[in-house]
C-alpha cells in the first residue's frame, strides 16, 4: 500500500511544481509584502484541493464525463474568473512610497479557494491519478488517506511559497519592479484564462 501513496504523492507533486494560477496568486501576495494574506490564500487553495479530491473520490469526474455540459459551464465560469483576476493585476499601479493595500483575511482565503476551483479539470486530474494508483476496490480509509495526502501536499507547497516569497531579498526585488511583475503575473493568469476558455469552446463545438 505504501507504493500507492508514493505514486499519488509523486504525481501530485509534479502537478504542483508546474506554474499555474494558484502558484501565481500566493507568490504575488507574499512578494507584495502581504505574507499573512498569502498564507490565508494558501489555506484557500488547500480547501479547494479538499473539494476537488473529494469530488474525484465520489466519482464527480464520471458525472462530468456523462454530462459534459456541466463541466463546460464550470470551465467557462472559471476562465472568466481568472480573466477578472488577471485584469486586476494588470491595472495595478506601480508602487509608491506607501504600503500596498492589505487584502483582508477572508478575501485572501476566498481568492485562493476560487482560484483553485476555477478549473474543474482538477477533478478529472485527481480522478485519473486515483484511478491509476489506487487498487480496484479501495477501502474508505485508503480513500480518506489519499485525499489527506494531496491536501497536505497542496498546503505544504503553497505555504512554502508564501514563506519563500516573503524573504527580504525577494520582496526587495519585487518592490523595485512591482509594476512590471504585476503585469507579467496578470498576463500569465490571463493566458491561463484564455487557454481554458478556448479549450471549453473547442469542446463545445465537438
Amino acid at each position: 500500500m505504501l507504493s500507492v501513496f508514493v505514486t499519488i504523492w509523486l504525481l501530485h507533486v509534479a502537478a504542483l511544481i508546474t506554474p499555474g494560477a494558484n502558484m501565481l496568486l500566493v507568490s504575488q501576495l507574499s512578494a507584495s509584502g502581504q505574507p499573512r494574506a498569502a498564507m490565508r490564500a494558501a489555506l484557500g487553495v488547500a480547501a479547494g484541493a479538499v473539494i476537488w479530491s473529494t469530488a474525484a473520490v465520489l466519482g464527480v469526474n464520471a458525472l462530468f464525463v456523462a454530462f459534459p455540459t456541466v463541466r463546460l459551464v464550470l470551465q467557462v465560469g472559471g476562465a472568466l474568473y481568472l480573466l477578472y483576476i488577471a485584469s486586476r493585476l494588470w491595472r495595478a499601479q506601480a508602487p509608491s512610497a506607501s504600503e500596498p493595500r492589505v487584502v483582508p483575511a477572508w478575501r485572501a482565503f476566498r481568492l485562493g479557494l476560487l482560484t483553485n476551483l476555477s478549473n474543474p479539470k482538477s477533478a478529472l486530474f485527481f480522478g485519473s491519478v486515483f484511478s491509476a494508483a489506487l487498487p480496484a476496490h479501495p477501502s474508505a480509509a485508503v480513500l480518506a488517506a489519499s485525499v489527506a495526502l494531496v491536501v497536505g501536499n497542496a498546503l505544504a507547497w503553497h505555504l512554502g511559497l508564501a514563506y519563500v516569497f516573503s524573504r527580504p531579498r525577494v520582496r526587495a526585488g519585487y518592490a523595485a519592479q512591482r509594476g512590471i511583475v504585476g503585469r507579467l503575473a496578470g498576463a500569465a493568469l490571463g493566458a491561463l484564462g484564455v487557454s481554458l476558455l478556448f479549450a471549453s469552446l473547442r469542446e463545445a463545438r465537438r
